[in-house]
């Protein structure tokens, strides 16, 4: 960072770093210890909608890419495209609710062919749902610009549940590295599996 950059109030962008995505099987373990939230087996990658020629080459080769991680040994997987009412691209992957690791693996594979690929400015951030016995529902929601985490738990009508959030927050803070600033907890409304 320069002089002017310190005079002006310019910071650098943090980069990306994807094995901060490895921390979530850990803030599963601890989610399900103290507060009752099991995985579902559902996580996601958003990005930036693609058109045409570059959309269809990419998903061919990340569900290619899925198709290969499943035939090393992994079990029950299965992944889809969408795009949500907003024009973001849904990668959805999902595996037993038990095998965490696994999903976390196929959401760095997406999130890594992406970057390769040139689309790592495309990406937005990916995600693991949770549910509790009450079936409240939440995400671990990781935003890929900032290499931070946040909670995301939604409520019918298009609220969510703040409390809960922080409470999340306080619970995974020794596993995961959480967004400090809170105005960048965007609602994730139309996300797979919540």
């Amino acid at each position: 960072m320069g002089f002017w950059d310190t005079v002006l109030g310019r910071t650098k962008p943090v980069r990306p770093d994807l094995d901060q995505l490895f921390g979530v099987p850990s803030a599963a373990v601890t989610l399900q210890a103290a507060m009752g939230f099991a995985p579902t087996g559902t996580g996601a990658v958003c990005f930036a909608s693609l058109e045409g020629a570059a959309f269809t080459r990419v998903s061919g080769e990340v569900d290619a890419l899925l198709r290969g991680a499943d035939a090393d040994g992994g079990a029950g997987s299965s992944a889809e495209f969408s795009r949500d009412e907003y024009g973001y691209s849904w990668l959805t992957s999902r595996r037993p609710p038990d095998d965490v690791a696994a999903l976390v693996n196929d959401l760095h594979a997406v999130n890594s062919a992406l970057e390769a690929d040139g689309f790592g400015s495309h990406l937005l951030c990916s995600l693991v749902a949770f549910r509790d016995a009450r079936a409240r529902t939440l995400a671990l929601v990781y935003l890929y610009k900032r290499g931070t985490f946040y909670p995301f738990a939604p409520l019918p009508g298009d609220k969510r549940d703040s409390p809960l959030e922080l409470e999340v927050k306080a619970t995974v803070r020794d596993d995961l590295p959480i967004e400090p600033d809170l105005t960048r907890w965007f609602p994730v409304w139309a996300a797979p599996g919540l």
